[in-house]
This record gives structure tokens, C-alpha cells and sequence, in this order.
């Protein structure tokens, strides 16, 4: 079984995150971890934090010789901002962050307990934890990559043009957009709202390719793999929908102008669809195209220019606090985004073709290429 689970706090001394189920053999590699957390630390319109922090895992266990070995691998990032308990309390809870309904379900007097961990800064534990992920992946050759298709109401306007292009054009872009027009539209918009105190949201893409057909299950609700993929977008912070492939749009369409004709490669015997509206996924199993996802990031909810709220103890109403924030991290989200659905796919993966080592996956793996090219 493929799990993981992280620890830690925004101004504690680290962030941890163990994985448990990464298959024996695999050649880790460390700095592929770290250049993934640059990714998640990089992008126009980071706040001061990104300044302080040079995120890099430090890996203590699961690992010998630089290849796993089949027990739990577990990661610190350490933080240099370590500074929680000289931190002042948090009365004055924020819209938009779990300040308030954490304080009414623990008990709490003030926020920073809540603050604390609710933080996006866990983020940095899962983005580890999905480049191990990642490496796993890339041993059956599933690569996943991620680009803003909307930022503050600009659009990206890349319809019609190839994963190919797409994937090197994000990586140069600082906004991860690969529409370079849209790219200097969206940054005059974070700097306008730099200026007022205000926060933009958008929308990220992450696509998967190289994936079999058959991940996921359609026999129980809770193995159905696209359930599973938009939890794991859903739980990313400031992240409030979340549309597989065309979702969104083809729900105001017919049946006939969304669901995708099935034709067959007789060169590369495999079956095929015309267009991918599905995603990549129908009936919560893979059907061998792109797994398309996008995540719907609503503005940072910590505002320089605070809205209005109310001090805990005395009911009175006040400006709510401020911490140290980003006026957008849409491509930072992005990046996370391609952990958590990382995360996902190597647990279906190692679910249909066994996880005890990466040899014994591979065997399976090619095994089962091959009978379906019989179908």
C-alpha cells in the first residue's frame, strides 16, 4: 500500500513527510527532489518567505547506496525561518483562511495554532514527496508537467498547440504560462495588485503522459482514480474546484459534441480517441490518453490591505491580521499540483503491478502491455 503523510509547521523547525510504499530499487534521486522544490519556491509575485527559505530535502531513511530498499522514506526540510514560539498570538482572525473555524474547533483563544499548520508551507513536505513520486513514474516512462491557463483574468492562450511545446515554454517562463503575451499582461496585473495590497487567483493545468489504460477502477467509488486525483488537487491550499479535462465546459454541451470517438493504431496496436474531452479517464480508469486536470486557485487570502473581522476576545470588530504573504502563487500551486497527482498515480500504480520492488513492477508492467495489445 502507497501512502504518505507530512508533519510540521510554517515557522517550526522543519517540515517532514514520510513515504511509505516507494518500491525497493529505485535509484533516488536527491537533487531532482530539490530542483522540483526550487520549482514550487520560483514564480513573478512570490512574497518575502521564498527570500529566506532555500528549500532541500534531507533524506534520513528508506535509502542506502543512493536505491530504496523498501521501507519508509522519510524527508526534512529544514526551516531557516524558525522562529514559533516567539511569534505573536493571532486574535484578529483573517477571511479566507481556517483562522476562525480552527479556533471554534480546537478551542483556541487566538490563531497562530491553527495559522501554523493550515499554512501553505506544508506544500514544500508533498512537493518532495511527489518528486519521489515522479521518479517512479519515470521508470515506465509517465512524465507530468504543469502551466497557468489563467491568471488574474488573463487568459493563456495556447489552444491547439502540443504538449511538446507547451512543457519547455512553462519551464522558461517565471509565470509558468506559456503564452509569452499573456505572460507580460499577467504580470502588469500582479503588480497592480501588489500596489493596492490586493491577491490574484487563476487556473493551472496539470497533464500526465505516458499513462496505461487501466489505473483506477470503476467496481468501488472509492478506487475510482478521478475521485481520487480531484481529492488530492481539492487539498492543495486556495485551491476551490477542480475540472477533469473539458469537465467544466462540456457541461453546457451535447453528448455528441463531448464524448470522444475510439478509433484503433494498427501501427502501434492500441486503441485510440479522436480528441481527449475525457481527460485521459472515463469511468474512474485510465484509457491511455493525457491525463489532463486543472485546479481552480481562488486569490491569497492574506491581504496587506486587510478586510474587515473581529479581536476573539473582546468582539469588537477590527481589521483582520497580516502575515508575510504572496500577491499570487498560481505556478507554485501548479508545481504542488503535479506532486499530489504524482502522489496518486504511483499508488494506482504500484495498486495493479505490485510495489514490493521496481523489478518486480516492471515484469508485471510489460507483462500486461503486452496482453492488451492482443485485445
Amino acid at each position: 500500500m502507497f501512502r504518505y503523510i507530512t508533519a510540521g509547521e510554517s515557522h517550526g523547525k522543519g517540515l517532514v513527510v514520510i513515504v511509505d510504499g516507494l518500491p525497493a530499487g529505485l535509484r533516488l534521486d536527491e537533487a531532482a527532489i530539490n530542483r522540483d522544490l526550487a520549482r514550487r519556491q520560483s514564480g513573478y509575485g512570490r512574497g518575502g518567505r521564498m527570500r529566506i527559505e532555500t528549500d532541500k530535502a534531507d533524506i534520513i531513511s528508506g535509502v542506502r547506496r543512493g536505491r530504496t530498499i523498501g521501507s519508509p522514506v522519510a524527508m526534512v526540510i529544514w526551516n531557516r525561518d524558525y522562529k514559533i514560539d516567539s511569534l505573536p498570538d493571532v486574535k484578529n482572525p483573517r477571511p479566507g483562511h481556517a483562522d476562525l473555524a480552527g479556533i471554534m474547533k480546537y478551542g483556541f483563544s487566538e490563531a497562530r495554532d491553527v495559522l501554523e499548520r493550515a499554512s501553505a508551507r506544508e506544500t514544500a513536505a508533498r512537493t518532495a514527496a511527489g518528486a519521489a513520486a515522479k521518479q517512479v513514474l519515470g521508470e515506465f516512462g509517465i512524465s507530468i508537467f504543469s502551466h497557468v491557463v489563467m491568471l488574474g483574468g488573463i487568459e493563456s492562450l495556447v489552444g491547439g498547440m502540443k504538449y511538446d511545446r507547451i512543457r519547455p515554454a512553462a519551464e522558461r517562463s517565471d509565470l509558468r504560462c506559456a503564452d509569452a503575451a499573456a505572460e507580460k499582461k499577467m504580470k502588469k496585473v500582479i503588480d497592480e495588485a501588489s500596489k493596492t495590497g490586493d491577491t490574484l487567483g487563476g487556473v493551472f493545468e496539470v497533464v500526465a503522459e505516458g499513462l496505461p489504460p487501466g489505473l483506477g477502477s470503476y467496481v468501488q467509488w472509492d478506487r475510482r482514480l478521478d475521485g481520487a486525483i480531484a481529492r488530492a488537487i481539492m487539498s492543495v491550499p486556495a485551491v476551490k474546484s477542480v475540472s477533469i479535462g473539458e469537465g467544466i465546459t462540456c457541461a453546457a454541451k451535447t453528448g455528441s459534441k463531448v464524448h470522444d470517438p475510439i478509433n484503433y493504431d494498427t501501427r502501434k496496436k492500441k486503441f485510440i480517441r479522436l480528441t481527449n474531452n475525457a481527460g485521459g479517464l472515463e469511468g474512474g480508469v485510465t484509457n491511455g490518453e493525457a491525463l489532463v486536470v486543472r485546479g481552480y486557485m481562488k486569490p491569497i487570502a492574506t491581504l496587506m490591505n486587510a478586510l474587515d473581522s473581529v479581536e476573539i476576545s473582546s468582539k469588537r470588530r477590527i481589521r483582520a491580521a497580516t502575515e508575510r504573504a504572496d500577491v499570487t502563487a498560481v505556478p507554485a500551486c501548479g508545481v504542488v499540483g503535479e506532486a499530489v497527482m504524482a502522489l496518486e498515480l504511483t499508488a494506482a500504480m504500484t495498486d495493479k503491478f505490485g510495489g514490493d520492488s521496481i523489478a518486480e513492477m516492471t515484469r508485471n508492467y510489460k507483462a500486461y502491455l503486452k496482453a492488451i495489445r492482443e485485445v
